[in-house]
Parts: C-alpha cells; structure tokens; sequence
C-alpha cells in the first residue's frame, strides 16, 4: 500500500506542488488521512551505551506548512514570533499523547519523559518542529533491541519517515555514541479491511483511537 506522502511525493520535487494539492484538496479530503509528517530520529545515547532519549524532527506537509507560515506571518510579531508560539501550543497539545510516540525494548514498552526541550522553525518552505523526547529511565542498548512507531491515533495525520520514493534517507533514523548498532525502518502493512475504513471517513470525522497504530512503520535499532 502506497502512503499519501507516496502518492503525492510523485510530484513533490516539481515546483508546481503547492498549487495541485491546491486543486486537488477538496478530492484528498475525502479520505484519510488529510496531510503527512515526515520525520527524522536520532537515539540519544549517553557513555555508558543508554539509550535516553529520541530527538525527533517532524516536518509538515507542504500544503498544510503553507497556510501555517502565510497564517503566522500575519499575526502580530510576524512569523518568527508566530513559529515560537506554536512550538508551545503543538508541545501543550502532543504532551498528553507521549507524542505520539512508542518505544519498546523486547516486549517492554518503555515510559517516556517530559518534554522541555523544542522548537519550531521554516526549513525549505516547511513548518520542522523538532524536540527530545527523554525516556523516563536510561535504557541499555547492547545487545538488545529497541523498536519504536510514531503515529496519530486517529489516523487523521500520516507519520512517515523522510524517504526517496520508498527507499528511507540515511539520516532517517540514526544512533548517536561509540555502539554497535543496525538500524532498520519497516513500512506498515495494514489488513485491507482498515485501508478501506479509513478511506470512507468523511474529512470532518476521526477513527477510532488506535487506528493510526495499523498505518504506522517501524523503527528497529538492534545493537551489539
């Protein structure tokens, strides 16, 4: 199954893209999901080879980071100051999600921290909100594996990682410090019946709470 970033990445590096999703809005409304995330993550590791963190950048979709930095550019302060009110209000909003983020090593799922570190800036025309998400417990890495999803519940935004076509950029997912460690990104492969209810739901409705979790890929870090 094809991603809507996918989909829409077939003519994403032509200059013209803004205004045929443009054209093309009122018709991709009436599926799920209505926009994309592309993101980048980074293991932060400290010197004893413990996981403790994830440094994710989330950056929006190009049509959606339009109307955002046209919306914010008109509002008092201009779009610097509008950028850094909303790096509060989209962390006021995801804090009681986790962020929309799972971690897990084996079958442990790990808690996760508070976030108090995050910005949000215009990178190439797009709205780029990036934090450290900490765990709450420093996790060793050696010799386990670690497997992460990053995904709206609701389905309503699609989460991917940064790609070429299907193939993941090499800075997609990476590991900071001295390990060992193979990183893998697999691509979700939802069952067919929930592609086609998430394609009836009309542009004013939301799925199911645990929807976006079937639609999700997943980060694997195996390190030695």
């Amino acid at each position: 199954m094809k991603s809507l970033r996918q989909l829409c990445h077939a003519g994403t590096r032509r200059a013209w893209l803004v205004g045929l999703l443009a054209l093309l809005l009122p018709a991709l409304a009436l599926a799920h999901p209505h926009g994309w995330i592309d993101i980048r993550v980074r293991l932060v590791v400290d010197e004893e080879g413990r996981v403790e963190a994830l440094h994710q950048a989330w950056r929006m979709d190009p049509f959606y980071s339009l109307v955002l930095i046209e919306e914010l550019s008109r509002t008092e302060g201009g779009l610097e100051t509008g950028l850094d009110r909303l790096g509060g209000e989209i962390s006021g909003n995801l804090a009681p999600f986790d962020f929309f983020t799972e971690v897990r090593v084996g079958d442990d799922e790990l808690s996760l921290g508070e976030v108090t570190e995050y910005t949000v800036m215009e990178r190439d025309g797009r709205v780029e909100f990036v934090f450290l998400l900490p765990l709450d417990e420093p996790q060793p890495l050696s010799e386990q594996t670690l497997q992460y999803q990053v995904f709206d519940p609701t389905y309503y935004l699609e989460v991917v990682h940064e790609a070429e076509d299907d193939t993941p950029d090499e800075d997609a997912l990476t590991v900071g410090g001295e390990l060992n460690c193979t990183t893998r990104i697999l691509p979700a492969d939802p069952d067919p019946e929930l592609v086609a209810e998430a394609a009836m739901l009309d542009i004013d409705e939301k799925a199911e709470p645990g929807m976006g979790r079937h639609f999700a890929e997943t980060g694997v870090v195996a390190c030695e």
